[in-house]
């Protein structure tokens, strides 16, 4: 029997951040703000993946407020999470994430990005994809103040 969850992160943008998106960091002028690396991209499959398990969201088991995940990569957060998985008898089907951004074009650092994910969650990049939209100029998103992103994950047990 398999299972689907959803997911959504959005983060502002500010000066004086690094731009981690998909755990690979990327040149720009501003970073996502978060008590972790702000990856909004990595923090929606982490919940959709957690939604699909049944479990809580990554808020709660990776508080803003435990020092210890202050700055950290969140690529740390999905081998956590594929620990939990392995732990209840899931496995990860497929995943696939949307990044809602004017700028930067994510092409170039796409099969980074599902390395990445691919590594820490120990499955084979061909079964994520990852992908980008603007949003036409409108909203937080569409006037460069932040970034969002949405993503779907279907797990069976194993």
């Amino acid at each position: 029997m398999g299972r689907v969850g959803i997911g959504y992160d959005a983060h502002r943008l500010v000066a004086g951040r690094k731009l981690v998106l998909g755990g690979v960091e990327i040149p720009s002028e501003k970073g996502l703000l978060g008590h972790s690396d702000g990856d909004v991209l990595l923090h929606a499959i982490a919940d959709a993946i957690l939604g699909a398990a049944g479990e809580c969201d990554i808020g709660h088991l990776f508080p803003n407020s435990d020092p210890q995940w202050k700055g950290a990569s969140s690529l740390i957060f999905l081998e956590r999470i594929r620990e939990l998985l392995q732990k209840k008898g899931w496995r990860i089907e497929n995943l696939d994430a949307s990044l809602i951004a004017e700028a930067p074009k994510i092409g170039p650092y796409r099969e980074a990005m599902r390395a990445a994910v691919g590594a820490a969650l120990r499955i084979e990049p061909a079964r994520i994809g990852i992908k980008a939209t603007t949003n036409e100029g409108m909203g937080f998103p569409g006037r460069g103040e932040g970034m969002a992103a949405m993503a779907i994950a279907s797990l069976e047990k194993t």
